[in-house]
């Protein structure tokens, strides 16, 4: 975390975050040295909370209904550098150091690999290792 900023998290810091109506805020990693987007997850009060806590990303999957430490089955951590809440209170970026350079489970540097050319949707980066590798 920045010099100026604290691990801790505190209730009037998570109140100020505008919770969408199943308590969650769209987080967005961001490389920290770079400032290459990384990935798009969602967070909820606990996630945010323990991020700032343990200083790792840490997200809530709507798919599995629980939280999920970046990393913790493919070892990709997320450290965490800073978190930002946008002006308006309902977007989070997490500045991260993103372990192993690989964010996405598709074994690539970034989700957002596709590039928009001519109508069409190309992909623009290259896998750095093989999904079956990573899980």
């Amino acid at each position: 975390m920045s010099e100026n900023s604290s691990p801790n998290i505190t209730e009037e810091s998570l109140e100020q975050v505008e919770w969408t109506a199943d308590g969650l805020a769209p987080a967005i990693a961001q490389d920290a040295d770079t400032g290459r987007i990384l990935m798009m997850a969602w967070v909820n009060r606990e996630a945010l909370a323990l991020s700032a806590r343990e200083g790792r990303a840490v997200y809530w999957s709507r798919s599995r209904q629980q939280l999920w430490r970046k990393g913790e089955s493919s070892g990709h951590v997320q450290e965490l550098k800073g978190i930002y809440l946008d002006c308006d209170g309902d977007a989070i970026v997490f500045k991260v150091k993103q372990l192993g350079g690989i964010a996405c489970h598709t074994g690539r540097e970034s989700c957002f690999f596709r590039e928009l050319h001519d109508g069409q949707w190309q992909t623009v980066d290259p896998v750095l290792k093989d999904p079956k590798d990573i899980y």
